[in-house]
């Protein structure tokens, strides 16, 4: 198939930094993860939280989506591991290649709701400020599959096909991680722009951000043509983007119900520890200052009511 143009592909899946090669698949998610942080906590202190508590947890988070993401794909990618002539040792080299973002998210949900513990916060707070984040880091993350020369879609001769020869195919086809990496900004932007325009909180930002990246996804991953499992015709995340889909939106309606609006506060103060369920301390400055000044020789705090303020509520 001739085409006037397309995409190269490396020569190479490592890029050199001095004395130190670095595999370009590890490389992008580790640029991915910087962003993700930087834009999340840059969302954080805009809501009122401490500088610093985004990272905090992430040193949580990132682990566990790592592995998460990990267990996913050699679950659901098993025979490429422990089939027949297979080597199960590949199943831990992740820096080939192989990570799965419903495992990722789901496991990483897990490891931020450790950090948030920790410190004293509202994972869906939290969730909220990091979601375009997440969608910014998969849009630079997907730039590893390039690097591996995988993960792309059927032949095509358009002027944006990525060119392939890596032994198992060769020839110019759809480059579809350049199709999810530019849906995965849209959903970035998107997220940003509704949390602004309709105050999104706890959690409808980041289901809304769920919910965008699975109608992508889900096309996407229709063009691909490596090697899945398929059930009644779709490939298995094809079905997975359609559940989360599903349960990111009914998450969305039902908790605007019971839910409207967005927390007062997402984090105590460095002097105020947090209250017994992980919620940010639900006093404010104003109540503080009547407890203080409410003391003018009556023996009385709190604007003389007799009560303390953190018992007016």
């Amino acid at each position: 198939m001739d085409t006037l143009a397309f995409i190269p592909s490396p020569s190479s899946g490592e890029i050199v930094l001095g004395p130190i090669p670095l595999r370009g698949y590890a490389f992008c998610i580790i640029v991915g993860v910087f962003a993700a942080v930087w834009l999340g906590g840059r969302r954080w202190a805009a809501r009122g939280g401490q500088p610093g508590t985004v990272a905090d947890i992430a040193v949580w988070a990132v682990p566990f989506g790592l592995v998460g993401g990990r267990l996913y794909h050699v679950v659901t990618d098993y025979q490429l591991y422990f089939g027949e002539g297979r080597n199960w040792v590949d199943a831990l080299k992740i820096w080939e290649g192989g990570l799965g973002i419903w495992g990722a998210i789901a496991l990483g949900a897990v490891g931020a709701w450790i950090g948030c513990r920790l410190r004293g916060v509202p994972l869906p707070a939290y969730a909220d400020a990091i979601a375009p984040g997440i969608a910014l880091a998969q849009a630079i993350g997907r730039w590893g599959n390039w690097f591996n020369q995988e993960l792309y879609g059927r032949p095509t001769d358009l002027p944006w096909a990525v060119r392939i020869d890596n032994g198992v195919d060769a020839g110019t086809f759809h480059p579809t991680f350049l199709y999810e990496s530019l849906w995965c900004l849209f959903v970035a932007a998107l997220v940003i722009w509704a949390d602004r325009r309709f105050t999104l909180g706890h959690g409808r930002a980041f289901a809304l951000y769920v919910a965008g990246y699975t109608v992508g996804r889900f096309w996407i991953e229709y063009l691909r043509i490596d090697e899945a499992h398929e059930f009644l015709g779709l490939r298995l995340n094809n079905w997975t983007s359609i559940a989360v889909f599903l349960a990111a939106v009914l998450y969305m309606v039902l908790s605007a119900r019971r839910r409207p609006g967005r927390e007062d506060a997402v984090e105590p103060s460095a002097d105020k520890p947090a209250d017994g369920d992980g919620e940010a301390g639900a006093d404010t400055a104003d109540d503080t200052a009547a407890g203080d000044t409410g003391t003018g020789g009556s023996g009385k705090t709190g604007g003389g009511d007799g009560k303390p303020a953190s018992a007016r509520k």
